[in-house]
């Protein structure tokens, strides 16, 4: 498969893998993709290690990194505040409201001493101002890495310069068309279009509409297609109407290396594409998850409003960890709760398989569907 992507980028199929998960980001870029780690809730130490093992595992392969680099949040004002600063802004209502939603699900509190106090809260605080995400594109720079990616918002001047001077080609995700035309005028390489059918943070205009819309708009700059894809025939759909390769997320959480929790990975393999919600309870943002008990609860008359973000994930972070501490326990109100990003395309993950087999089976149906296209052009009347 040859487009503008596979030649910009060294790789044989144009397929750009975003993950939380290092083993994954391995396996597709070892198979001929472009895997690119998600690194927001990284310390510089973590995302050091993560990335010279992925380095190890693809023999020279190119990989990538994604951050969240929204214009809008708290403390953005001020240029980011520390987790102290943060925390003090969450309300006590919000907090109160958890504590009652988890106490009428009866999950139990954490093990006393179960977790370090301040080690813990480092960990809830995503990279996303300028103070926080500076050491790890150092870092991302250093592994001298073929992508940085923003999966939210269009990357500041600075990040852009850097990575012009270091000769890494620097994308962002669009869901709207003023966001794909902002992008381009931030001077990035490549625009991700992604429709609403996607997992994670996403718009409300499906994939097939917003497409071609972004083509149009930044040529003669790169568009990769995402939301909703997960086999060779979207592959094919999607450079159908102008993209040069396909940004796919959803796909990954199932196979045999996701980092995702065995409950969640159940959930998603029983799950159909009606079974997904956007929502703001994670992160503060619309993303699309599974829906379940804890979507449905920030959905009652009463519940709340998210918090910007980062507070939201501030907010429910600890609610989280006693969620996913007991949730594989099947009659518990844990595993009610219990969540995960994820797309529309979950009603058709239906099977584990390891990442290069999915891989394959992409490319494969994107041939069969190719051919399927020139027959039907070779076609006498």
């Amino acid at each position: 498969m040859r487009t503008r992507v596979t030649e910009m980028f060294g790789i044989d199929f144009p397929i750009f893998a975003f993950t939380h998960c290092r083993d994954v980001v391995a396996a597709v870029s070892a198979a001929g993709g472009l895997g690119v780690l998600g690194a927001v809730a990284h310390t510089p130490e973590q995302l050091h290690v993560d990335l010279a093992w992925i380095r190890e595992r693809t023999g020279g392969r190119p990989f990538g990194v994604d951050l969240l680099m929204p214009r809008k949040y708290a403390g953005a004002e001020e240029g980011g505040l520390d987790a102290a600063g943060l925390r003090a802004m969450l309300p006590d209502e919000h907090r109160q409201w958890i504590d009652e939603l988890l106490e009428r699900y009866g999950v139990p509190a954490m093990p006393a001493g179960g977790e370090e106090a301040e080690g813990g809260e480092r960990r809830r605080v995503l990279a996303i101002d300028p103070k926080s995400m500076a050491p790890l594109i150092d870092v991302a720079f250093e592994h001298r890495i073929a992508l940085l990616a923003s999966a939210l918002g269009s990357p500041p001047p600075w990040v852009v310069e850097r990575a012009r001077t270091e000769r890494i080609p620097v994308a962002a995700l669009a869901g709207r068309l003023d966001h794909a035309v902002a992008h381009r005028d931030a001077g990035v390489d490549l625009v991700i279009a992604q429709g609403t059918e996607g997992g994670g943070h996403t718009g409300e205009i499906g994939t097939m509409v917003l497409v071609p819309q972004v083509v149009d708009a930044v040529a003669p700059i790169p568009v990769l297609a995402a939301g909703g894809i997960a086999s060779g025939r979207q592959i094919a759909a999607s450079l159908a109407l102008g993209a040069e390769g396909v940004w796919c997320g959803s796909v990954w959480l199932t196979t045999h290396e996701a980092e995702t929790v065995p409950v969640v990975k159940e959930k998603f393999l029983a799950a159909t594409s009606n079974d997904t919600r956007r929502s703001r309870s994670l992160t503060g943002k619309p993303a699309r998850m599974l829906r379940t008990a804890w979507t449905d609860a920030w959905e009652e008359p009463g519940a709340p409003p998210a918090l910007p973000m980062p507070l939201q994930s501030m907010l429910v972070a600890d609610a989280q960890r006693r969620i996913h501490r007991v949730a594989h326990h099947p009659d518990t109100g844990a595993h009610q709760l219990v969540t995960y990003f994820v797309g529309q395309v979950v009603g058709q993950m239906n099977v584990a398989k390891p990442t290069r087999a999915v891989v394959a089976e992409m490319v494969e149906e994107f041939l069969d569907a190719a051919e399927r296209i020139g027959g039907i052009l070779a076609d006498e009347p």
